[in-house]
């Protein structure tokens, strides 16, 4: 019985020490496996959930394009200026902030009598030059434009004494001493060419006989808008009307995209010859585009060399087709007007309900 006891003894230490080996050695190797099984455990995402499109190919986003931003903004500009209730036309007050009323805008003659007051307030020369401002509506179609031009005319009245310089081409000795004795400062065929080339002889306008247009082909590029045209009446036979007409013409440029500054008298003048002349520049600038395209004139400013611009009332200089397409966009933009108004109104009602 003694040797049982003994060997029972034996065994329960026997399981004692094993049981705090194995807590022991799990106290000190726990650190290490939980922490590495913590930090690389792999998390697999479920499927189940996940909504596969039929489609076996990536869609293709379109990229929204400079058009798009700039067709966004001109129409919020738009809507912003039709909601928009319109400034008052005169103040009450003899002290106002400008900018809080409409511009007046003002007959011709009113607007040049202003000019020759705001002259003498300056002390300014009298003779100073007076300037149109003239604003164009360069569209046609959606994509095509008007090209800026330059346009040349006989003014009613003159304001200058000077007189252009213009060159004759032709390789008739007769034609050269016709063209001599009406004013032409240079006369002749293809010994002018080089010259010109490298810049020896200049002048103000270039004309030529239709025979002398396909041997002209080194100068087109040089010359530019200055080479002989039929459009502009610088290529005919007609020597002597070519140089009456080149010699006293006004001309006249569109600079800027859509603008056109030019003198049209001296300040001095009669109110008549000065309206006369800008009646006759806004009819040449009328036709350079078709009055089926709607009016080509948008804004008129008048101003002196030392005075401030005033807005002036242009339609009355207009060709009579362009004065019925501007009404006609008028109404148009009207009935948009009216348009958009129901629009808002019924979104208002929507809201409300």
């Amino acid at each position: 019985m003694q040797g049982l006891g003994n060997h029972l003894i034996l065994w329960i230490d026997l399981i004692d020490f094993r049981k705090s080996y194995s807590w022991s050695f799990s106290a000190h190797c726990s650190r290490r496996i939980f922490s590495r099984i913590a930090y690389h455990s792999v998390v697999v995402p479920s499927l189940a959930n996940l909504r596969v499109s039929n489609r076996h190919y990536a869609v293709k986003t379109r990229k929204p394009s400079k058009n798009d931003a700039q067709n966004k903004t001109v129409e919020s500009q738009q809507k912003k200026k039709r909601n928009q209730p319109p400034l008052p036309r005169e103040p009450t007050d003899d002290v106002y902030l400008t900018w809080c009323y409409q511009r007046p805008v003002y007959e011709a003659e009113a607007a040049i009598d202003l000019l020759k007051k705001y002259q003498q307030l300056d002390f300014a020369s009298p003779n100073q030059h007076v300037y149109a401002n003239i604003t164009l509506d360069m569209a046609m179609d959606k994509k095509k434009t008007v090209e800026q031009f330059v346009g040349t005319l006989l003014l009613p009245y003159r304001f200058t004494d000077d007189t252009h310089k213009v060159l004759v081409f032709t390789e008739n000795a007769e034609e050269v001493t016709l063209a001599k004795e009406h004013g032409a400062a240079l006369a002749g065929g293809m010994e002018l060419i080089k010259p010109i080339l490298d810049g020896e002889i200049q002048a103000d306008f270039y004309v030529a006989v239709p025979t002398m247009v396909s041997k002209l082909t080194a100068l087109r590029s040089m010359l530019k808008r200055k080479f002989p045209k039929a459009k502009n009446g610088s290529l005919s036979y007609d020597i002597p009307q070519m140089l009456h007409f080149f010699q006293v013409c006004h001309e006249y440029a569109v600079e800027k995209e859509n603008s056109i500054k030019s003198p049209i008298a001296t300040l001095d003048m009669p109110n008549d010859q000065i309206v006369a002349n800008l009646d006759a520049l806004i009819k040449d600038v009328c036709k350079y585009k078709p009055l089926s395209y709607g009016p080509f004139v948008t804004s008129l400013v008048m101003q002196s060399s030392t005075s401030e611009g005033l807005d002036v009332q242009f339609d009355r200089f207009l060709p009579e087709g362009a004065v019925k397409e501007k009404v006609k966009e008028e109404k148009v933009e009207e009935k948009e007007k009216d348009e958009d108004s129901d629009e808002d109104e019924e979104g208002k009602i929507r809201e409300a309900k």
